[in-house]
């Protein structure tokens, strides 16, 4: 059962995204990797997404480049359907993401839906946040139905006078005959 001019979805699985880069942050290469995440989510239609991602990708590239000494970072990707988890990974164990960082995190967290950081078994640190696709992006529009014909819209009710009526079926007339 449809309503005329009801906007339907249809129902969609998501399919898992999962992208991997591997970079020697520096301050041209910020921009660059703005530009490769940018054109990952444009891919996985995930344009609504592009600027708060790119934006915290970019401020931690930024923060790393200028407190880390090794610079070799890492930056994950993962949409599950609902959220995009980005992750900036950096190899350098002196880094204090709650000294070096606070700001570019503070910042972070004021944009993202969640956001953590954590040590891995190596020493090295990695910083995450995530953003929340909201509902019916990623669901395709189906077209809505065809507006009723003629005959359809222009049913007389049956109060009318019968000047009404008359008036009326010229009316009618008049479309069909200027619609052949």
């Amino acid at each position: 059962m449809s309503l005329a001019g009801e906007e339907r979805t249809t129902m969609k699985t998501a399919v898992p995204c999962y992208y991997h880069l591997d970079v020697d942050v520096s301050p041209e290469r910020v921009g660059q990797v703005r530009r490769i995440l940018a054109a990952h989510l444009t891919y996985w239609d995930l344009e609504t997404l592009v600027e708060p991602v790119c934006r915290g990708a970019e401020m931690l590239l930024k923060a790393i480049d200028e407190h880390a000494k090794d610079k070799h970072t890492s930056i994950e990707m993962w949409w599950n359907g609902q959220h995009l988890i980005t992750a900036v990974g950096g190899d350098d164990r002196h880094l204090r993401p709650d000294l070096d960082l606070r700001a570019c995190l503070e910042r972070i967290a004021a944009m993202s839906d969640g956001w953590g950081c954590c040590a891995t078994g190596t020493g090295s640190k990695v910083i995450w946040f995530s953003q929340r696709a909201r509902a019916g992006e990623r669901v395709p529009r189906v077209p809505t139905a065809p507006s009723p014909s003629l005959r359809e819209g222009l049913q007389v009710p049956r109060n009318l006078t019968t000047a009404g009526v008359a008036a009326a079926s010229a009316d009618e007339e008049r479309v069909l005959e200027a619609a052949r």
